[in-house]
């Protein structure tokens, strides 16, 4: 009985081991062209349709938005704080209060294709964690 307990326990750690590990990111089981009509819809006029900060609704804002495209920086996020700010808005990551939380109108799935877009624009390219 304690082998077959024993034995049980090891199948189930090397499933969750490799489950974990070949797991891919949050985003990656997204739609990045689903992603960019959402983007365009409701980033965009801060964030530009470029994602460089650089919207028309920008030029009146106290606290320019992230710049989307500096992968020195947007690399370095993980999926899960991208979906946070997107769901939660500004105020709740103790960013600007001025980004609106989208939660009430993106489900899950929104979520995960606007951010697979906005790692589309990173420069260097967003490579994800292996």
């Amino acid at each position: 009985m304690n082998s077959l307990i024993r034995t049980i326990g090891v199948i189930t750690f090397f499933f969750v081991a490799v489950w974990t590990t070949a797991s891919p990111s949050i985003a990656q089981t997204g739609d990045p062209n689903a992603g960019k009509q959402t983007y365009e819809a409701l980033c965009a006029s801060c964030h530009g349709s470029t994602g460089k900060g650089d919207g028309p609704a920008a030029v009146a804002l106290p606290v320019k938005p992230r710049n989307h495209t500096d992968g020195n920086y947007m690399n370095t996020l993980k999926d899960e704080y991208l979906i946070k700010i997107i769901k939660e808005g500004g105020a709740a990551m103790g960013k600007s209060p001025l980004m609106p939380p989208w939660g009430g109108q993106l489900k899950d799935q929104d979520l995960h294709n606007v951010v697979l877009f906005i790692r589309s624009l990173a420069v260097p390219p967003y490579e994800p964690p292996k």
